[in-house]
């Protein structure tokens, strides 16, 4: 085995405090110590390769373990149950809607239906300052464009977050 000099990456951790303070205290109360940091980790290396496979996050990943155990370790993390969207993603997004927009104000959303090759994704979001920030996707199983039902379906997902 080959070792690696992770140096760079180490100098590098004042990065690790990206993440705003509700993001964080969310996230910590979701995941274990340890899932934490490695979350915290990924997203700084995720941030520094700026590639989205799990071979390359795990050849980055800074931990003194073998490349098969970094993968196997990234797989089982990636498959928690506490990482979905409703768990972790609408609790930070409905703190940033309480934040940032005020009650009883209109707020507008967006709906838009892209496909990459054979990927179908239906993505809602917030249009806040001239900007789309996305709050959620999902994936379509069919190739083509979404129908109303479809449309209400997952926008049925969505707007119990601005009820709060």
């Amino acid at each position: 085995m080959v070792e690696k000099d992770r140096s760079s990456f180490v100098k590098k951790t004042y990065l690790l405090i990206m993440l705003p303070k509700f993001y964080q205290t969310h996230l910590r109360s979701q995941l274990s110590t340890a899932k934490y940091l490695l979350l915290q980790i990924l997203i700084t290396v995720l941030q520094s390769i700026k590639k989205v496979s799990l071979e390359a996050l795990s050849n980055a990943l800074p931990i003194p373990i073998t490349f098969e155990s970094r993968r196997k370790r990234l797989q089982r993390f990636l498959s928690l149950p506490n990482l979905s969207i409703k768990k972790i993603w609408f609790p930070i997004v409905t703190a940033w809607l309480s934040t940032y927009f005020e009650p009883q104000k209109i707020i507008y959303l967006a709906i838009d239906r892209t496909n990459w090759g054979c990927i179908n994704l239906f993505m809602v979001s917030v249009i806040w300052d001239k900007r789309s920030f996305p709050i959620y996707f999902e994936l379509l199983s069919k190739m083509g464009s979404s129908n109303l039902d479809e449309q209400k379906t997952i926008l049925s997902e969505v707007l119990p977050l601005f009820n709060t």
